[in-house]
């Protein structure tokens, strides 16, 4: 008689899963059903304000492969910031289901759950929509789990159908079934929809008159693009102004007609061969180029290279490249295999128009024809730009596929809002170990950008539905971000805390970089309120445990005109060249001699003249005294011009410079600089070389400070360390010198960045230890 092996009982359990992370608009909660189905356990799966729960009953053996699975397995564009899980006795489940909680739930607690950003159309979408066979052949507006929008179309939170701005369009029976099904790639895709149910094109006059709907409305664009006209399209999350980027004349009248002299266009190439027959693309490049959040990628133009108009970029080496990110894009550059110029859809420092009526109203003197659909835009996203930086992506505008960002911190951060800055502004939240970051808003320098700020401002408050101790902005009295700060602490009885701009910037790259003080930063701009009268940009700025200290500067000189020497980078040439004793030079720069007269008076006499430490300002001058750029038509085109007249390998020599004391503090002297720069124009060196060797002077300036402050860590931050060769130079000769230097990872280095070292810097305060993500 044989003896049958003793059983093993495993008893049923029950769990119950928090996830919080994006973990809503990825897929997740089919991805959790599917599996509940294969491995044969009960209970449920729901998104909430607050991210997703589930609760899984069976036995503890499937229960703990339930959890290996989820966690490895898990939908490519999810990510799980932080997991709770309890046991509980079992209640007796009978099935597995994906629940709606409703309105009831969704109000309960804080709204904590992350917004997914917009995703690129994927692979599976584009086979479908060029299929003759598929019923959603040539529709513009396919999606599924995996792809489409997400952060433009949510109203609120949690993330459901009804919440959304597609709630309006009614499922057909067969997106239904799609919708309900488990093995279907769309099960509980909320935008799910198709040609019988869904959003539809409409082609209208540059006057808003109805001329056709769907695949004629399409055709009528392509027609429009063929010969040359401009387009207004509406995409994702807002309008691009299209044309064709190979017709000189038809770029100079966008330019013309949009009011951008000379800022370079982004380019929408058909796909990744035609940005390579235009532009050299690394194996980096070619990824993020292709890669779900679709950003521009700012690539090193080829000179023998398929036909881009001069007009599109003029004077620089670099075009900004796009691929198609969304159906319609796909659909447009699959119809005319030409590259169009796709810059956003506004008038130069106005927000992205997303409403086809306000843009027949703001476009109808630019665009020739509009290409619009009826699926409401929730919230704007601009194209995100990148480029790669020390073999990495540095984000210049982080917009459509990165933003929304939120993180799950170790540290508690407060219940705060930050509003950033006045130039390319953000906002931020801070939900007790939750940050959240918006969307690029722009420049707050009209009534229309500063109307986006505080739509963007209420969007994301209301979004999460949080009560504020504090409001945490810029100390600069004249941003609007620091006036709207100081108006609402007024209504609502909230404390601001106004904090320096360049100590903001160091912030924010310890936050991009998890790391904590002790700290030197390098905070190189344009400009900010340095608190004493004078305007910064060239900080030394120590964080340690004994606070925050500027430790260095670059010397200072005058701005005669204050915000117009921004704008005429010759008045920055005459102000360093009479501070150095040259003034005669000045002749040189284009004034007439009344002009020039009027000038040196003002610069003499301290009138209208404030004083700057900014680096940003010296590239501006260097770029003038080189005669690269006189008068600036974009904002730090001077910066941009001189690092694209640069020759790296020509850059060894550096030019002199010293380092002074003055009340303790180190004064980097950049006289010899600009006198070693005039001594080369006066041998007739090139400009390629006075460009690279400039460069390679700040780089120097940079290890001289750091070497006498003697910190071992070094954070740079500031719009300066967007340019490609000062950065690298720095970052290299930084390691060299022993030191370890830190740089944005996940941020963009100039003030888009600053809403989020606000909200550190005002932790910092409250509790004297610097918060880590």
């Amino acid at each position: 008689m044989s003896v049958s092996e003793p059983q093993i009982y495993d008893p049923r359990l029950r769990l119950c899963i928090h996830l919080s992370g994006v973990v809503q608009g990825v897929g997740f909660r089919p991805f959790v059903w599917r599996l509940a189905q294969e491995l044969k356990v009960c209970g449920w799966v729901a998104n909430t304000g607050a991210g997703l729960n589930a609760e899984i009953e069976g036995s503890s053996s499937r229960l703990e492969c339930f959890l290996s699975r989820m966690r490895d397995e898990k939908p490519a564009c999810a990510h799980v910031a932080s997991e709770s899980i309890e046991r509980a006795l079992p209640v007796g489940y009978s099935e597995f289901t994906i629940r709606d909680f409703g309105r009831e739930t969704e109000e309960r607690g804080k709204k904590t759950a992350w917004v997914s950003p917009d995703l690129a159309t994927c692979k599976s979408c584009l086979e479908e929509m060029r299929d003759p066979n598929n019923r959603r052949y040539r529709y513009p507006f396919i999606n599924c789990t995996q792809c489409g929008p997400r952060f433009t179309i949510i109203e609120s939170l949690p993330y459901a159908r009804e919440r959304t701005t597609m709630k309006s369009f009614l499922q057909c029976k067969l997106c239904s079934s799609e919708f309900g099904d488990p093995t279907n790639r769309r099960f509980h895709a909320e935008p799910n929809a198709c040609p019988t149910c869904g959003p539809t094109l409409s082609w209208w006059s540059a006057k808003g008159n109805l001329l056709s709907h769907g695949e004629d409305a399409f055709q009528a664009a392509v027609r429009a693009l063929e010969s040359g006209q401009i387009v207004a399209i509406k995409g994702i999350g807002g309008f691009h102004l299209m044309v064709d980027a190979r017709n000189e004349a038809a770029v100079m009248e966008l330019r013309r007609r949009k009011c951008r002299e000379e800022k370079p266009f982004a380019v929408l190439f058909p796909n990744i061969n035609f940005a390579k027959a235009a532009c050299k693309v690394s194996d980096l490049e070619q990824e993020t180029l292709q890669s779900q959040e679709g950003p521009i990628v700012i690539l090193k133009a080829l000179e023998q290279s398929v036909e881009i108009a001069r007009a599109v970029a003029p004077g620089l080496p670099w075009v900004g490249a796009m691929l198609p990110s969304n159906p319609l894009h796909h659909l447009l550059m699959d119809a005319l295999g030409f590259p169009l110029v796709a810059t956003s859809g506004n008038l130069t420092e106005d927000p992205l128009c997303i409403d086809e009526r306000d843009a027949i109203l703001r476009l109808g003197d630019i665009a020739d024809g509009f290409l619009v659909h009826n699926r409401p835009i929730a919230r704007r996203a601009d194209d995100s730009v990148v480029r790669i930086v020390c073999d990495r992506p540095l984000l210049y505008r982080m917009a459509r596929g990165y933003a929304p960002m939120s993180r799950e911190c170790r540290d508690t951060w407060g219940d705060r809002l930050a509003v950033g800055g006045h130039l390319k502004n953000t906002v931020a939240l801070a939900a007790g170990k939750r940050i959240f970051l918006s969307s690029h808003i722009g420049d707050l320098h009209h009534v229309r950008a500063t109307n986006a700020f505080e739509a963007s401002v209420s969007d994301l408050t209301t979004l999460y539905g949080h009560e504020l101790s504090q409001i945490a902005c810029d100390a600069h009295p004249e941003y609007f971000s620091t006036g709207f700060a100081a108006r609402q602490a007024k209504k609502s009885g909230t404390q601001v805390v106004y904090l320096q701009h360049h100590a903001a910037h160091i912030a924010a790259c310890l936050v991009d970089n998890n790391i904590r003080p002790p700290v030197l930063g390098v905070a190189w701009d344009g400009s900010g309120d340095g608190g004493d009268g004078s305007v910064w940009g060239g900080e030394f700025v120590k964080f340690d445990g004994e606070g925050i200290h500027r430790v260095a500067h670059l010397r200072q000189f005058p701005m005669p005109g204050g915000e117009k020497a921004v704008r005429e980078p010759r008045r920055l040439a005459l102000s360093l060249l009479f501070s150095i004793g040259e003034s005669s030079k000045g002749s040189r720069l284009g004034f007439t001699e009344a002009e020039l007269s009027v000038l040196l008076r003002m610069i003499q006499q301290r009138i209208n003249s404030p004083l700057t430490s900014s680096v940003g300002r010296l590239f501006d001058g260097v770029a003038s005294l080189l005669g690269i750029c006189q008068v600036a038509r974009y904002e730090g085109q001077g910066a941009i011009l001189l690092e694209a007249a640069a020759e790296p390998d020509m850059g060894a020599n550096s030019y002199n410079f010293s380092l002074l004391n003055q009340d303790g503090i180190c004064l980097i002297d950049w006289e010899p600089l600009v006198r070693d720069i005039l001594a080369d124009q006066e041998r007739g060196e090139h400009i390629s070389v006075i460009s690279a060797r400039f460069h390679s002077t700040l780089a120097d300036m940079i290890v001289a400070v750091v070497k006498r402050i003697d910190e071992a860590r070094v954070a740079l931050s500031g719009g300066c360390f967007q340019n490609k060769l000062l950065t690298e130079l720095t970052i290299l000769r930084l390691r060299i010198a022993g030191f370890e230097p830190y740089w944005h990872r996940n941020l963009p280095p100039n003030d888009g960045n600053l809403a989020i070292g606000q909200l550190a810097l005002a932790a910092f305060k409250d509790t004297g230890e610097f918060p880590c993500v």
